[in-house]
């Protein structure tokens, strides 16, 4: 008998396959383009430098730059108030504390939302997992807005209304810078978040 499989027969199977894969990724980049463009809010499109590793990192570091930044103003209030540079009887209490905690909390609740729950239409999840995480993630945004708010309301309240002078007034104006940079500390690691979770699906393609 004759054998009729050879080398010819097995690079055919080798072609379809590497055909087959091919046809694969195709598919999958075309389904990505397409949930890219239903779920972009703007019609201007995203830069694909946007899209790299170095992106991802840079924004990474920011983030906790800004977010090490923003506790150092605060910090460095708290030790000025209690030094004997501070010529008043006003110092950093606990009620100068709370919109720092409610800043960083909401930081920590916001990063650590699965952003795939987001999506009412990911296959991942389902309605009551999407329901939860954007309920999730309007307490960690309504933290963030209240910790600025309630650090301006504490600079109004305590050192404006008394026209307390530069030295002491600085107590108050570091604890807004804080919760400034906490809250852009929070958006960078959030667009760092998203470039890793599309970097990370164009290297699986």
């Amino acid at each position: 008998m004759t054998d009729v499989s050879g080398p010819n027969t097995n690079g055919s199977v080798n072609q379809a396959s590497e055909g087959a894969i091919d046809t694969r990724k195709s598919l999958q980049r075309i389904v990505f383009e397409i949930r890219e463009m239903s779920t972009r809010l703007f019609r201007f499109p995203k830069p694909e430098w946007l899209n790299s590793q170095n992106a991802r990192t840079a924004g990474v570091y920011l983030a906790g730059a800004l977010f090490s930044l923003g506790f150092f103003f605060f910090i460095d209030a708290s030790v000025f108030s209690h030094s004997i540079k501070n010529g008043s009887d006003i110092h950093i209490k606990f009620v100068d504390w709370v919109p720092g905690i409610c800043s960083a909390l909401g930081m920590l609740v916001i990063n650590s939302i699965d952003k795939m729950n987001l999506r009412s239409d990911s296959f991942y999840s389902g309605e009551s997992n999407s329901w939860t995480a954007k309920l999730f993630l309007f307490m960690g945004f309504a933290l963030m807005a209240g910790g600025l708010a309630g650090s301006v309301t504490v600079l109004v309240l305590k050192y404006l209304v008394p026209e307390y002078p530069w030295p002491t007034l600085y107590l108050g104006v570091a604890n807004v810078i804080a919760n400034s940079l906490i809250m852009l500390s929070s958006v960078a690691l959030w667009v760092s978040q998203s470039i890793e979770d599309e970097y990370t699906y164009n290297l699986a393609l």
